[in-house]
């Protein structure tokens, strides 16, 4: 592998590609590319529309010479190219590879020869040498490991966290060849403060991002069954789990909503996979199941509630805080708040979501519905605290309340004296 200086393309600018390009910009020449016009002219005014990005890191980037484009031809002069694109599933929660193998016909038009492409996308594994590196040989006529390489390095951005940001995670790191993964391995460990672990193929390093979001999958499902049932009993789940917490090696993992573009989504492909092996993975097709039910749940719930204490749900008015998938964080991909509206729609149309970090355009445009940034005015027969915005610890929600309501907690989030029931 010749060495030359690295010049590097990152394909895909979203909550995991725009803070990966930006933190190579610092180190190396760097071209960022998206399909999305809109994002790109965003980007270059200064605006990451995530969040993730700072304006002044973003600003700062480009007075250093990084570049963002939707054009093709400008990736020709790279080296090295990181694939960041999502990776879904669709309706029937089958993986959806189509951005992925797109990214991968546009590195096929403009690779040459010594040039390495590394996946950063989450995928069940080999995905990158069974489907991307054959569309990448069959467009450019190049041949792996003797005219180009590849690499892995599974993503770990956690949208909305501040305390663990990119320089700071410890990156997994692979090739598909001893060469690659030296180069790789190098690459990353330039840029990040932590360094990184190598594994020794890239199906490895595949599988170790499916095994980090499927865990926290089936432990979060646990802990919504558990809820399921203290809830049926009468018992306080949180303070059931204050009370297990005092045992050194309990695991605290919270009930809740599972949303987004990981925990939710991942776990699918391993399942797919698993199956061609001829292995059903009971475990995390229940998780999934159960977790994917949980807005529906916390509906019947409120129902429920209002049931017993004699308010009326026909043509309720009813407030829902928060519809991101998690909070302090305007992603509303896959966010199970939907659920929870869809089953109260049902028997009423006086919903309304308030939420002040998601764009309500963007919403409208996803899930067809309305949503406000301002905290509306009057009365609510029944209130749901859905995601724990830091914006809602100054709300008065005693004021939100009509004479007879009742307050859920999804996240308990609330002080429990203001609360009627939560998960």
């Amino acid at each position: 592998m010749t060495e030359q200086p690295v010049k590097i393309a990152v394909l895909g600018l979203g909550y995991v590609g725009l803070p990966l390009a930006r933190l190579f910009s610092s180190v190396y020449a760097t071209i960022g590319f998206d399909l999305d016009e809109a994002r790109v002219k965003a980007i270059n005014s200064g605006l990451d529309i995530t969040g993730e990005v700072e304006s002044s890191a973003l600003l700062q980037a480009i007075a250093d010479g990084f570049i963002c484009t939707t054009n093709m031809e400008d990736l020709r002069s790279c080296n090295t190219y990181i694939v960041a694109v999502p990776t879904p599933v669709d309706c029937n929660n089958t993986p959806d590879l189509s951005p992925l193998l797109s990214a991968s016909r546009t590195i096929g038009e403009v690779i040459s020869r010594g040039d390495t492409v590394i996946y950063e996308s989450t995928v069940y594994p080999g995905v990158t040498e069974d489907e991307c590196v054959p569309v990448i040989e069959s467009i450019s006529g190049l041949k792996l490991n003797v005219d180009f390489f590849a690499g892995y390095s599974p993503e770990r951005i956690n949208p909305g966290d501040r305390e663990h940001p990119i320089e700071s995670i410890t990156k997994v790191v692979s090739g598909s060849c001893p060469e690659a993964a030296d180069k790789v391995e190098r690459l990353y460990n330039s840029v990040l403060k932590n360094g990184v672990c190598r594994v020794s193929s890239i199906r490895a390093a595949e599988a170790s991002k499916i095994m980090e979001n499927t865990q926290r999958d089936v432990n979060i499902a646990f802990m919504n069954e558990q809820a399921k049932i203290f809830n049926a009993m009468g018992i306080d789940t949180q303070e059931v789990i204050r009370a297990a917490s005092t045992k050194w090696n309990f695991l605290r993992f919270a009930p809740g909503l599972v949303g987004g573009h990981c925990i939710s989504v991942d776990p699918y492909y391993l399942i797919q996979k698993a199956q061609v092996y001829g292995i059903y993975p009971r475990i995390m097709s229940a998780a999934r199941r159960l977790n994917d039910g949980m807005g529906e749940y916390v509906g019947q719930q409120v129902v429920k509630l209002m049931n017993k204490k004699g308010i009326l749900i026909k043509d309720a008015r009813i407030l829902i805080l928060g519809f991101t998938f998690k909070e302090n964080c305007p992603d509303i991909r896959n966010t199970k708040v939907i659920d929870i509206y869809a089953t109260l729609r049902e028997y009423t149309s006086g919903i309304v979501i308030h939420d002040p970090c998601a764009d309500a355009t963007d919403a409208g445009r996803k899930y067809g519905i309305e949503i406000t940034g301002s905290l509306p005015q009057g009365q609510f027969d029944a209130i749901i605290l859905a995601v724990a915005h830091e914006a809602y610890a100054d709300v008065n929600i005693k004021s939100l309340r009509a004479p007879l309501s009742i307050v859920y907690d999804v996240k308990s989030f609330l002080p429990s004296e203001e609360v009627d029931g939560r998960l």
